[in-house]
C-alpha cells in the first residue's frame, strides 16, 4: 500500500485553565508519525472562578461551551475517528467541575478526562519527544500554564521525574496582582511565593540527575511562545517558526525588566502576542525566570509541541501504532524527513541515491575539502533527501522553492539553526553560489555559513552524479590533494562510459574552483582513459 494511503484522523482537546485548544491530526500508520492539519485556540479564561466557592463562574462555562461546540464542529468536518479530550488544573479543583462536564458530555457528546498534574506531565512529555531529539543527554522540560507549572526530568530512554505545582500564570494574576505596574515589594513577594511553590517539584528533579548531568531546558505552551515571540523581535535569523529556538537567561532577565514597568495597556501593544496573554504575561514570566534560576539553567530551548501532541502520541501508542515510544523517539529525525519527502512528492529511491553519493563525499573528503563536525553528516543527509521537494512548485527555479518549504516547514527533532542549514543547503546545491543580497543567506551566522559553503558542494556533486531517474552510477571515489579534487566513478552497467554524469560534473568545475579554489578532475574508476579536466 504506497504512503500516503490508509490514513487516520483524530482530534485533541486540551481544556486547560487559560484556553481551550483543538488540535486535528492526519496519522499515518506506515511512517508511524502525523501531521497536524488544523490547530485553534480559544480564550475560555476557566481561571477566573468565583471567589468564595471556587466554582466555575457561569461566564466562563458559557465561553467553554462555546469553544467546545466550535471544536466539536471542526472535528466532525474533519471526519475524525476519535476525540480525546482533556481538563486540566482548572477543573481538577472547581467544585462544579465534574457537573459541567456531565453537561458537556450530553450537550456534545464529549467525553473530556479530567487528568491529574502527574499524567499532565506525562502527556507534556509526550509532546515534546515527539518533536525534539533528546540524543543522549537529559533534559528539563517546564510547562507553565494558567493554573499549574509542570516540571520534568527526561531522556531519550525515560522520563525520570513528573512534577506539577500549583502555580500558574493565571493563578498569580487571579490571586496576587491587584495593581499594576507592579511595584517593587510585590514582585519580591511574588519571585518568593513562585520559589516556594516550585521548591518540592525542583529538588525532586535534581535528586534524579547523575553527578556529571547538565541537562538542557526545554520550555513549552503559552507563556514560554509568548516569551520567545518577544525574544525574536530582536533576533532577525528567528523569523517564522520558533520550535528549535534557543535563548538565555540574560536576554529573558532584560525582557523582564523592559516589561515590568509596563502598564497593561501598554503590554497589550507588544507585538507577537495576544490582548489575553498580555494580561498574564508578567506573572508567567516571573515563573519562567525564577524556574531557571532555580534550576542552575543559563538558556532555554522553545518547543511548540506540548499536551495536545502528547495526546496524539498517546492515542497511537494505544493504537499499536507506535510499538515503543523510545524508538519511535529515537528515529525522529529521519521520519520528519522522509515524512517531509513524502509530502511534496519526493522519489525517495533516487533521494536516497543521492543521499548515499553525499555521505560517501562527505566521509571521503573530511580533513581535505572540508572540516565539518560529525554532527554535519546528518544534515547533509536530511538535504540531500528534500533538495526536491520544491519540483513540486516549479522546475526551473526549485532549488529556491525547497529553501522556502524546508525553512518554513515543520522538521522535528532539529534545532532552529540545523534547519537553517539544512533548507540553505537545499538552496545552493545547483546555480550560483552564496551571494550577500540573497534572502536566504543573509540570515545565517557565521558557522552556519561555513558549513553550507562547504556542504552543498558535496550535495551539488552527488545531484551531478545521479542525472538518470534509474540511476547509472554504483560508486564513487574521491581524493582532494593539493589543488585538486578527483572522483572516479564505477558504472552499475560495465559497458555504460557514464558520459553524462561525466559532463555533468565538468560543469560543476568552475564552481569549485570559485568556492574552495580547487580544480575537479572526473573519469571512470580504473578506467585506461584519463580523467576528463
Amino acid at each position: 500500500m504506497p504512503v500516503g494511503e490508509g490514513l487516520r484522523r483524530v482530534a485533541a482537546i486540551d481544556l486547560g485553565t487559560n484556553s481551550t485548544h483543538l488540535l486535528i491530526a492526519s496519522v499515518d500508520p506506515q511512517l508511524r508519525t502525523f501531521q497536524v492539519l488544523l490547530a485553534e485556540k480559544s480564550t475560555t479564561r476557566l481561571g477566573e472562578r468565583d471567589p468564595d466557592t471556587g466554582d466555575l463562574s457561569p461566564e466562563a462555562m458559557e465561553r467553554a461551551r462555546l469553544a467546545l461546540r466550535h471544536c466539536r464542529e471542526l472535528a466532525s468536518s474533519h471526519e475524525v475517528e476519535e476525540i480525546v479530550c482533556v481538563a486540566t488544573s482548572a477543573m481538577r479543583e472547581a467544585p462544579n467541575g465534574l457537573a459541567f462536564l456531565q453537561e458537556v458530555e450530553h450537550d456534545f457528546g464529549l467525553k473530556t478526562e479530567v487528568i491529574s498534574g502527574p499524567e499532565e506531565a506525562r502527556l507534556i512529555y509526550l509532546g515534546v519527544l515527539s518533536g525534539m531529539d533528546f540524543a543522549e543527554q537529559p533534559h528539563y522540560i517546564l510547562d507553565i500554564g494558567g493554573g499549574s507549572t509542570e516540571l520534568i526530568l527526561a531522556d531519550a530512554g525515560d522520563a525520570r521525574a513528573l512534577t506539577s505545582s500549583r502555580v500558574g500564570a493565571v493563578r498569580l494574576q487571579r490571586d496576587f496582582i491587584r495593581q499594576e505596574p507592579l511595584e517593587p515589594k510585590r514582585v519580591e513577594f511574588l519571585r518568593a511565593f513562585i520559589q516556594g511553590s516550585l521548591e518540592p517539584a525542583v529538588e525532586k528533579v535534581r535528586r534524579r540527575l547523575e553527578p556529571d548531568e547538565t541537562p538542557v531546558l526545554v520550555a513549552t505552551s503559552g507563556t514560554a511562545m509568548a516569551a520567545a515571540a518577544l525574544l525574536a523581535m530582536d533576533r532577525p535569523e528567528l523569523k517564522g517558526r520558533l520550535h528549535g529556538a534557543e535563548f538565555g537567561r540574560a536576554e529573558l532577565d532584560a525582557l523582564v525588566q523592559r516589561v515590568l514597568p509596563l502598564t497593561p495597556q501598554e503590554r497589550r501593544a507588544l507585538p507577537g502576542i495576544n490582548a489575553r496573554r498580555a494580561e498574564i504575561i508578567v506573572p508567567g514570566l516571573l515563573v519562567l525566570q525564577q524556574a531557571m534560576e532555580m534550576l542552575g539553567a543559563s538558556r532555554f530551548v522553545i518547543s511548540d509541541r506540548a499536551l495536545r501532541e502528547g495526546l496524539i502520541i498517546d492515542w497511537m501508542l494505544r493504537h499499536d501504532l507506535i510499538v515503543d515510544r523510545f524508538v519511535y523517539q529515537g528515529e525522529i529525525r529521519r521520519r520528519t524527513v522522509m515524512h517531509h519527502a513524502h509530502k511534496y512528492g519526493v522519489s525517495i529511491t533516487r533521494a536516497e541515491r543521492i543521499a548515499a553519493f553525499a555521505l560517501d563525499l562527505w566521509d571521503q573528503t573530511r580533513g581535505s575539502l572540508h572540516q565539518a563536525p560529525e554532527s554535519s553528516r546528518q544534515l547533509l543527509w536530511a538535504a540531500a533527501m528534500v533538495h526536491r521537494c520544491g519540483l513540486r512548485i516549479n522546475t526551473s527555479a526549485y532549488h529556491k522553492h525547497s529553501w522556502y518549504l524546508v525553512q518554513n516547514g515543520e522538521l522535528l527533532g532539529y534545532s532552529h539553526s540545523e534547519q537553517r542549514v539544512i533548507a540553505s543547503l537545499a538552496r545552493y546545491h545547483r546555480k550560483s553560489l552564496p551571494k550577500k543580497r540573497h534572502e536566504s543567506w543573509s540570515p545565517l551566522t557565521q558557522v552556519e555559513k561555513t558549513l553550507v559553503e562547504r556542504l552543498s558542494l558535496l550535495l551539488r556533486l552527488a545531484v551531478a552524479m545521479d542525472r538518470r531517474p534509474g540511476g547509472a552510477v554504483q560508486t564513487v571515489v574521491a581524493s582532494c590533494t593539493g589543488k585538486e579534487l578527483k572522483l572516479e566513478l564505477e558504472p552499475i552497467d560495465v559497458g555504460d562510459d557514464l558520459s553524462l554524469e561525466l559532463w555533468s560534473l565538468q560543469t560543476c568545475g568552475p564552481l569549485i574552483q570559485s568556492a574552495a579554489g580547487l580544480s575537479l578532475r572526473s573519469g571512470l574508476l580504473r578506467s585506461r582513459q584519463p580523467l576528463a579536466v
